[in-house]
């Protein structure tokens, strides 16, 4: 599987999470590999950004790989019950990140949905089958990801990106069309609430 570089990330932000879109997450897991493809992602940019964690350089040990190379995971918790996957950004000591906020499971998608919702495939109904990865919480329990994998290197063999994966029959996503917007649940950070600063693949993609 030919990963995406550090070079891949080592870029701008908002191009990061631009780019990222229709691009393949790989999860190894217990000899399983899991694959979803991102179709929703938001970028944060601490410098400047007052939804970021790491707002004006703040660094505090929640937040300390959002200051790491680019081409990490940052993993965190929040409202108690959800875990969050970031791909960090630009350089290092830059604190920037893309927060992955959806999937299309395409590969392992019956181990996905135990993990997901705890029933094999076939049992999932319409409603559970229309919401499996739309969203950064979901995304994440679709690949078991909490804060043990926080600070991965996505150069490494256990969580990895893949422009396409034609040994599972999955190729690169080609033109995309995609939508622009601000991001979600930011009401507190003042004008960083109106950034344009998510990308959403236009165009639905299939439930699983």
């Amino acid at each position: 599987m030919k990963k995406l570089s550090r070079d891949f990330y080592d870029r701008d932000t908002l191009t990061v999470a631009r780019e990222v879109l229709g691009t393949y997450l790989v999860r190894r897991l217990e000899g399983q590999t899991l694959v979803g493809q991102i179709t929703e992602a938001e970028a944060y940019i601490g410098r400047i950004d007052r939804a970021c964690h790491a707002y004006q350089y703040h660094k505090t040990p929640r937040n300390a790989m959002m200051f790491a190379p680019p081409g990490h995971a940052y993993i965190y918790f929040t409202y108690g019950m959800h875990h969050c996957l970031n791909l960090v950004t630009e350089p290092e000591g830059e604190p920037s990140a893309v927060l992955i906020r959806g999937i299309r499971p395409v590969y392992g998608q019956e181990a996905m949905s135990l993990l997901r919702w705890e029933r094999p495939l076939a049992d999932l109904t319409p409603y559970q089958r229309k919401n499996f990865g739309n969203g950064p919480g979901k995304v994440c329990k679709a690949l078991s990801l909490n804060r043990a994998q926080n600070g991965l290197d996505l150069e490494g063999d256990e969580l990895f990106l893949c422009a396409s994966l034609p040994e599972l029959n999955l190729p690169p996503a080609g033109a995309l069309e995609i939508t622009v917007g601000p991001r979600i649940g930011i009401d507190y950070a003042q004008e960083a609430r109106d950034f344009p600063w998510r990308f959403t693949l236009s165009t639905p993609t299939e439930d699983i």
